[in-house]
């Protein structure tokens, strides 16, 4: 902040429009919400919305998640549990590995009572 003082980028303040003081972020989000006819179209839209919107657009891009989590101020396991599913890889594997032509895969057949019960009542006949 020191540094945006010194450039003259802001005057005193963190939050600043057109070289005065935002009393309250709260109130001039909600005014931007109005403005821009957010609020009839898409519900309710709070601050927290950016915050949504960052994390999936991060996720959506393919971020490295730990990253992503640092950048959001979350935990890796918080971003991956709540936005995860937006990431490119997600599923990748499960995907790939169900589309395997793999001929090496073991794969166990198992009998139902209703293959059994034919097989015995076919033997029967035959004798």
């Amino acid at each position: 902040m020191r540094r945006w003082v010194a450039k003259k980028k802001i005057v005193s303040h963190f939050v600043e429009w057109n070289g005065l003081p935002v009393q309250s972020v709260t109130k001039a989000f909600d005014h931007a919400v109005q403005v821009a006819g957010l609020e009839n179209d898409f519900g309710k839209v709070v601050r927290h919305t950016l915050r949504h919107t960052a994390a999936t657009w991060l996720m959506q891009r393919g971020t490295d998640p730990w990253q992503a989590a640092g950048f959001l101020g979350m935990s890796v396991d918080v971003l991956l549990k709540t936005y995860g599913h937006h990431h490119p890889d997600y599923m990748q594997e499960a995907a790939a590995a169900i589309t395997r032509n793999d001929r090496t895969m073991n794969v166990s057949v198992v009998n139902t009572v209703v293959d059994l019960k034919k097989r015995k009542s076919t033997r029967e006949k035959m004798r």
